[in-house]
């Protein structure tokens, strides 16, 4: 069963909000009423996973509510042991803008919602309005995955992006502190910052693409001529010598009585094969293997 409730159902709650994700956790028989909150009973979402708010931007967004008024309602829940009443689960820029605007109150949205079911809709909303940038991004799924248990095919169903997708941006949480900045200056691209993510110094990589204007392809050719982190695909740690594989083969097939394979893979993992000609013999196998 999924852990999250995408579905349909939202056509009266769109009415009111305008475009926010699709999901059920949104409907039912709570009724959704639009009020007017004020801003010093609000406050921010710890898990918000857009950290980053351009100035110009809001200060833009901030002259159009001076004129218009905030056309869109922010999205709530209520909060407990909190020194606000509300904290924001959609709607964190309309919300800035609106104070830089020097409003007191903001239409609002207030919806009953767990943890999960808020990280989840403050993803999506970002991820479909493209307002993360990629370290955010991936920031934003490694939280949703350790705080709620998901997998990655849970997330890909979440956001309907590709497992390969994510799991090529969660690759930037591992880079440098200091790479990870010159990604969010734009210094260097997304692309850039996956391929070098698997180098051992991604440092120096990054300012050798700035320097250089190195392209991707070229950029994936350094790396494949530089050593690799321990913790990559491409790592690979001292092979177990063939007269010891030999001899490891031999103890267990002794041991239990049905040929064995070792077959060592990259950076240390690897696997056992037992064979068995018998339905007997698997029996006998199963039950020293399970004493």
């Amino acid at each position: 069963m999924s852990k999250f409730g995408l579905g349909r159902g939202l056509a009266d709650l769109k009415q009111e909000m305008g475009t926010i994700p699709d999901i059920t956790i949104l409907t039912g028989a709570e009724r959704v009423v639009v009020k007017q909150i004020p801003l010093a009973q609000i406050g921010a979402n710890p898990d918000q996973p857009r950290k980053t708010f351009s100035d110009d931007e809001l200060t833009d967004l901030a002259a159009s509510i001076r004129e218009k008024g905030v056309l869109q309602p922010i999205l709530l829940r209520a909060v407990s042991g909190q020194p606000y009443l509300y904290e924001i689960v959609a709607g964190e820029r309309r919300f800035r803008a609106s104070k830089l605007a020097g409003l007191n109150e903001i239409p609002a949205l207030i919806k009953t919602l767990s943890n999960e079911n808020a990280m989840e809709i403050a993803l999506i909303e970002n991820v479909q309005r493209e307002n993360l940038n990629p370290i955010e991004e991936s920031a934003a799924y490694k939280n949703l995955m350790e705080k709620c248990g998901y997998e990655l095919a849970d997330v890909s169903r979440l956001i309907g992006k590709s497992e390969s997708y994510i799991r090529n941006i969660m690759r930037l949480g591992g880079l440098p502190d200091s790479v990870k900045e010159l990604v969010e200056q734009g210094s260097i691209s997304a692309s850039h910052a996956r391929t070098i993510a698997v180098a051992e110094n991604p440092e120096v990589l990054a300012h050798e693409i700035i320097a250089e204007k190195l392209s991707v392809a070229e950029t994936e050719r350094r790396v494949k001529d530089s050593a690799r982190a321990k913790n990559s695909r491409g790592y690979s740690q001292k092979t177990i010598d063939p007269d010891t594989v030999r001899d490891i083969q031999s103890r267990i097939s002794r041991n239990l009585g049905v040929p064995v394979k070792l077959n060592e893979k990259r950076g240390g993992a690897g696997q056992f094969i037992l064979s068995f000609a018998t339905r007997v013999q698997m029996q006998e196998l199963i039950e020293k293997l399970t004493k």
